[in-house]
């Protein structure tokens, strides 16, 4: 590693083409300017000026020398300047349900980059089961997702919702456009119409909102959505067994929450969404 002193020394008698102007300038002995250019030469093993009575002159290598110097000098100069900044520092591996994701998450995330515009955020989009799992294995830091009962940050009322074309036939088992599994919502919207010997179909499966919501729309069967984050071009569908209510849950790596960690939790908390009019307690983290 080159010590960033004998590069500015290297720099400041190449720009005043000479030692003695060079230590004028740096405030150095003109015997502490030559010991630092003759150590810099030692270190790359190459001779970077020519030198006689009367001037100093850069040699080929010197020249080269100067770009990499400046580039290196600048890389330090912004890594000290970046680390002085005030505010949080760090990475935050949080993960949503997808459809958080498209309802909320973006006003949660923007306000949080405004405020803190030095953390990084790795977002992660899964199904609820998996980002309860994958929080337990240690692999998120933070996530936002359902649960199918319990104390959270929202409850809202589950919605069978379908596209503005006609309804199923009543004759015929009920279509539905549901996500894979492990589902909460689809767990939940199957249990109900077996509860009240409904019989159904699965019309379309798919890993993600949009494919859910245009399935929906297109005909394919009707869906299961919590109310605060129907799809836009949704509607109800009336006549169904209601199917109770859905549990949002923030929750957070076992152990120390890192102070990014808590930030973007209290981002999500003091959001609009998480402040409906009669809502569950929020989940304490630590």
């Amino acid at each position: 590693m080159i010590d960033p002193a004998l590069l500015r020394t290297f720099l400041t008698v190449a720009e005043a083409g000479g030692f003695s102007e060079a230590a004028r300038r740096l405030g150095l002995g003109q015997s502490t300017v030559s010991h630092h250019v003759r150590r810099l030469e030692g270190l790359i093993g190459r001779v970077l000026f020519e030198r006689d009575t009367h001037s100093v002159h850069l040699t080929g290598d010197g020249q080269a020398m100067t770009s990499f110097a400046r580039g290196i000098l600048d890389q330090q100069d912004r890594a000290l300047r970046y680390f002085a900044r005030p505010g949080l520092r760090g990475r935050v591996r949080f993960g949503v349900c997808e459809d958080y994701l498209l309802g909320h998450a973006a006003d949660v995330l923007g306000r949080f980059r405004r405020v803190h515009p030095g953390v990084d955020v790795e977002l992660s989009v899964e199904l609820s089961v998996v980002l309860h799992r994958r929080l337990a294995e240690g692999d998120l830091d933070l996530v936002v997702a359902k649960r199918d009962s319990g104390q959270g940050i929202r409850r809202d009322p589950l919605l069978w919702v379908g596209g503005p074309g006609p309804r199923p036939d009543p004759g015929e088992p009920l279509p539905l456009v549901l996500y894979p599994e492990p589902s909460v919502t689809r767990v939940r919207a199957l249990r109900t119409l077996r509860e009240h010997g409904i019989e159904w179909r699965i019309g379309c499966v798919s890993e993600r909102l949009n494919g859910l919501r245009a399935a929906v729309q297109a005909g394919l069967g009707v869906g299961l959505f919590a109310a605060s984050l129907v799809p836009e071009g949704l509607c109800p569908v009336e006549g169904l067994p209601d199917p109770g209510t859905v549990t949002f849950v923030l929750d957070h790596r076992t152990g120390t929450t890192g102070i990014a960690a808590r930030a973007l939790a209290d981002a999500v908390l003091s959001s609009q969404w998480s402040k409906p009019d009669h809502p569950a307690r929020p989940v304490e983290y630590a």
